[in-house]
């Protein structure tokens, strides 16, 4: 299965995955009719910074999936066709569980609702969830995880070589 994969070290801050994400999940898929929709369409993915690095957090698909346990609605659980952590919004309460003891922090509250948003990896596009085609630097992947070590493996002998 593919995972969404960040490497640090190329992502710039520039919050590009955000806004593709938000625009993805909004009503009218474009920009600058999102911006004017009732309800604001929320981003699934964060990017957080320390001042010098920067790094994309999404959901992460835990295995033992603290916040499918903790919801005591059923309304976040895993799809069995897409083996995917997803959240149906018709069995939400907004109790924020599920919030509460995700380790990443990063299940947000859609506040015009009371109910919470999380990567859905993009289900309804054909190919890449929308923040992986936003990146500019490519920081964000969408690929298997031996294809994501074995090119970090690579890159990183590409530093020795050139340190030598």
């Amino acid at each position: 299965m593919r995972h969404i994969l960040a490497r640090s070290e190329l992502c710039l801050g520039c919050k590009s995955c955000e806004l593709a994400c938000a625009v993805a999940h909004s009503t009218s898929k474009t920009l600058f009719q999102a911006l004017a929709e009732p309800k604001l369409p929320q981003k699934r993915i964060f990017v957080e910074s320390n001042g010098e690095e920067n790094f994309p957090l999404q959901c992460r698909q835990c295995l033992d999936s603290p916040c499918v346990h903790a919801c005591m609605s059923g309304a976040m659980r895993i799809d069995l066709k897409t083996e995917l952590i997803q959240v149906d919004s018709q069995k939400c309460v907004g109790c924020m569980m599920c919030v509460m003891v995700c380790p990443y922090g990063v299940i947000a509250e859609i506040r015009s609702t009371r109910q919470v948003a999380k990567c859905d990896r993009c289900l309804d596009l054909d190919y890449n969830p929308a923040c992986i085609s936003a990146c500019p630097t490519k920081a964000l992947q969408f690929v298997e995880v031996q294809e994501f070590t074995h090119s970090g493996r690579k890159a990183f002998l590409e530093l020795v070589k050139g340190v030598n």
